[in-house]
């Protein structure tokens, strides 16, 4: 019971073995095609299979990656490392393929976890590697001297185990006055020579005749081999064997087993005794390779099989039988044989592609050939009769072709790169075979780019900020468009428009680059002189012909502080400015003793003005109004306090880097009655003063005014025309009017910051991303009222 139970488990345990080997098991296969010469030497590589398969070389030694086990694992290795099939020993062509005139080798590739095996085909190319040989150096003939003249007598062909051009080409024999040569081509097995008595033969005047029969291959140059041919000449033996029949045709299926008996041939001889004895054989004339096939028995003339008959390799066989006496000049008759085979259905169709097109373009129109597919299948009948489709559903279809067994793969709907740039095609072939064997194979097809797209912009229309007294030759700010194309359809160079319209002479300072679509200005911009302006880029790609777009560029310079205040009042003179007012000592405190007005030609915090007091001889006697720049008295005068004071007042803008001017007020103090009649003369002046310069500063703020109010107006236009995507990042808010005048920048560690007026946006930002140039405004959702400081980063 032990024992049994034993032998149970050990059965249960290899059972479970199996199922788990099973679920285990994964295969995966593919197939590529090389060729090489034959006998090339040892290590000679054969190609990259690592590569060609499509393998991870890094994986190669984990997998162990190696030739499978069978017949011509010797003559073959891979290396691990490199991935390369090698040759392990010179090959003979003719050694490994003996039987057929093409000479392929199958060799298995397998790697290991998971498990694939890739089938190579190698094909070994013939080479003129071997001379033409006879079976012996010697042949001996006997020849009855009563032979009449024309007879032919077959000879043994010398054999070359070379093929095609490198065969036996031709047969020479030397001079003789008996004997001349003629070549018996028998197609497919090659060229016999053949023995023609010209002139009687006399056993009394010759008995031997020595002969050397030469035969010469088809090489550059070409090899040859001989044999000594040794003509008895015999007496007479007059009657030769006669076969029962005129023609002996059989067939024979393939694959028939080994002994079967295929024909008996019967002769017979009216001679008596031996020279009526007729014994049967192969006539010298039969191809080598067939007596691998067909034996006969000599005695009784049955002809069997002795190897393994396929009609793939040979449909028919035509043998040579030759039935001899047994006299001592021997008489013989020969009679062909035609033994037939019958086809079964053992063979899967072949697909090969006779020519094909890897890539189509685009705009190819349906019907467009792809690929010749040529179908075969070595059987024959309906064994050999093959359908061929299409699997899936693609935008290609299979059109017979007038040739049989012949398929165009052809377009049947238009193509799009851009949809779908490539396809596999799986090609199906079934024979009409009982049963029936079927093969694929698929097809890559890349579809090719055609110049179909034009290039598009990502932003329509673009806006960009620069800052005044930018560096020439600096990179302001880059146009980027792309294309759906490939290749030089997609390549795009960008060019400006230059059309002569009045930003004509400004746009002729900048330049773009044609490849990366980056914008240098020539020269540095003035806020004061221009603000905004507008110029027209086009992206052209290299396609031929080429296809273009364009878009339009609106540019709106940002003020930069590099204006200094004017001193408009005191009015200066000789490079500085200096007034002297005169005022009556009895004036009250608050009393208002001038005005310093200045001007500054930037806008916002550079144009905001400051005053300060910088120097003056009693600081308790004036203070001067910070914004307002109106000097006025602290106190009443005093009998101690001097005649005349000297007040220096700095003037400077709120820039980041801020610029000043100076001013000197000279205060003196009379008495009132000078004071009353020096008024009448000074105001009168001042009237006319003030008139004008109060004219002159209107004209200039109104001229400030309107050129920025044009700016956003252009601006509120250009945002309106845009795509809702891109609005919600660029257009300012609606209660944005644009005016910078009321603005005050300053720095505070690295970062600069800028104050608004009440009636600007809040929290509008120049940011980096557009090389501090692009005024981006913050998510609504966020931000909900508005504040007075926006933030500029650097």
């Amino acid at each position: 019971m032990m024992e049994q139970r034993g032998h149970r488990g050990r059965w249960v345990r290899g059972w479970m073995s199996c199922v788990v080997a099973a679920c285990l098991w994964s295969v995966s296969a593919a197939q590529i095609r090389y060729s090489i010469a034959e006998e090339v030497k040892e290590g000679t590589a054969v190609g990259n299979t690592a590569k060609d398969l499509g393998l991870d070389k890094s994986s190669l030694k984990v997998r162990r990656y190696r030739i499978g086990s069978g017949g011509t694992d010797s003559l073959f290795h891979v290396d691990q490392t490199d991935g390369f099939l090698y040759v392990s020993q010179q090959i003979d062509r003719e050694e490994v393929c003996e039987r057929t005139r093409t000479c392929v080798i199958n060799v298995k590739i397998v790697l290991e976890n998971p498990l694939e095996v890739h089938h190579v085909i190698i094909e070994v190319l013939d080479i003129n590697d071997h001379s033409p040989t006879f079976a012996e150096n010697e042949t001996r003939l006997e020849i009855s001297e009563t032979v009449f003249p024309g007879t032919r007598i077959l000879l043994k062909p010398a054999r070359d185990p070379d093929a095609g051009p490198f065969s036996i080409q031709q047969y020479t024999l030397s001079s003789n006055d008996h004997f001349r040569l003629d070549i018996k081509d028998t197609g497919e097995d090659g060229k016999i020579p053949v023995l023609i008595i010209q002139k009687s033969l006399d056993r009394e005047a010759c008995e031997r005749h020595m002969l050397v029969l030469t035969a010469i291959d088809g090489g550059k140059p070409p090899k040859s081999g001989e044999v000594t041919i040794i003509v008895n000449v015999l007496d007479v033996n007059d009657n030769a064997p006669v076969f029962s029949r005129d023609v002996y045709s059989v067939t024979l299926e393939e694959n028939s087993p080994i002994g079967s008996t295929v024909l008996k041939v019967n002769a017979s001889d009216l001679d008596e005794g031996r020279n009526g004895e007729v014994v049967y054989s192969f006539s010298n004339s039969v191809n080598p390779k067939f007596l691998k096939f067909f034996e006969i028995n000599a005695n009784t003339g049955e002809i069997t099989v002795i190897g393994s008959i396929d009609y793939e390799e040979r449909d028919k066989y035509q043998i040579d039988i030759q039935a001899s006496d047994k006299a001592v000049a021997p008489l013989a008759s020969q009679k062909g044989v035609v033994i037939s085979i019958i086809d079964v259905n053992d063979n899967v169709p072949e697909i090969e592609i006779t020519s094909f097109s890897s890539s189509v373009p685009e705009d190819s129109k349906p019907g467009t050939t792809v690929a010749l597919i040529s179908i075969n299948d070595q059987d024959s009948g309906l064994n050999g009769k093959v359908v061929c489709s299409v699997d899936g559903e693609t935008p290609f279809n299979l059109s017979p072709s007038v040739q049989d067994r012949m398929y165009s793969l052809v377009t049947k709907s238009q193509l799009d790169r851009e949809k779908q740039s490539q396809y596999s095609i799986t090609v199906v072939a079934k024979d009409a075979g009982q049963p029936a064997h079927s093969s694929e194979k698929t097809i890559n097809v890349v579809i090719s780019d055609v110049n179909d797209n034009n290039p598009e912009f990502s932003i329509r229309p673009y806006i960009f900020y620069a800052s005044e007294g930018n560096e020439p030759g600096a990179v302001l700010f880059s146009i980027k468009a792309f294309d759906h194309d490939e290749s030089e359809n997609a390549r795009i160079t960008y060019h400006i428009v230059r059309d002569g319209n009045d930003n004509s002479k400004l746009v002729s300072f900048l330049n773009i680059n044609s490849d990366s679509g980056e914008v240098v200005a020539l020269k540095s911009f003035d806020f004061e002189s221009v603000k905004t302006f507008q110029f027209y880029v086009v992206a052209t790609d290299s396609g031929s012909p080429p296809l273009s777009s364009n878009v339009t560029v609106n540019v709106f310079i940002l003020d930069q502080n590099d204006n200094a205040p004017v001193i408009l009042y005191p009015v200066s003179s000789n490079g500085s400015a200096e007034g002297v007012e005169e005022i009556p000592r009895n004036v009250n405190a608050g009393h208002l003793v001038t005005k310093v007005r200045a001007y500054d030609a930037d806008i916002g915090y550079n144009g905001w003005l400051l005053f300060s007091l910088q120097q003056v001889t009693d600081h308790s006697l004036f203070a001067l109004d910070r914004y307002t720049g109106q000097i006025r008295t602290l106190r009443s005068f005093t009998e101690t306090d001097e005649a005349e004071h000297k007040l220096l007042i700095l003037v400077k803008d709120n820039g980041n880097v801020s610029l000043s001017a100076t001013a000197t007020v000279i205060v003196k103090l009379v008495e009132p009655k000078e004071a009353f009649a020096a008024s009448d003369v000074q105001s009168a002046a001042a009237e006319d003063e003030d008139s004008h310069v109060t004219f002159y500063l209107i004209i200039a703020l109104g001229s400030v005014s309107l050129l920025f109010l044009i700016s956003i107006i252009v601006l509120i236009a250009m945002q309106c025309s845009k795509s809702t995507d891109y609005t919600s990042k660029y257009l300012p808010e609606p209660n944005y009017d644009g005016t910078l005048c009321h603005s005050i920048q300053y720095r505070s560690g690295d970062k600069r910051y800028m104050l608004v007026g009440p009636r600007m946006s809040v929290g509008s930002t120049i940011v980096p991303g557009s090389h501090a140039n692009t005024l981006v405004l913050p998510d609504r959702r966020k931000t909900s009222e508005e504040v007075r400081k926006k933030k500029v980063m650097y």
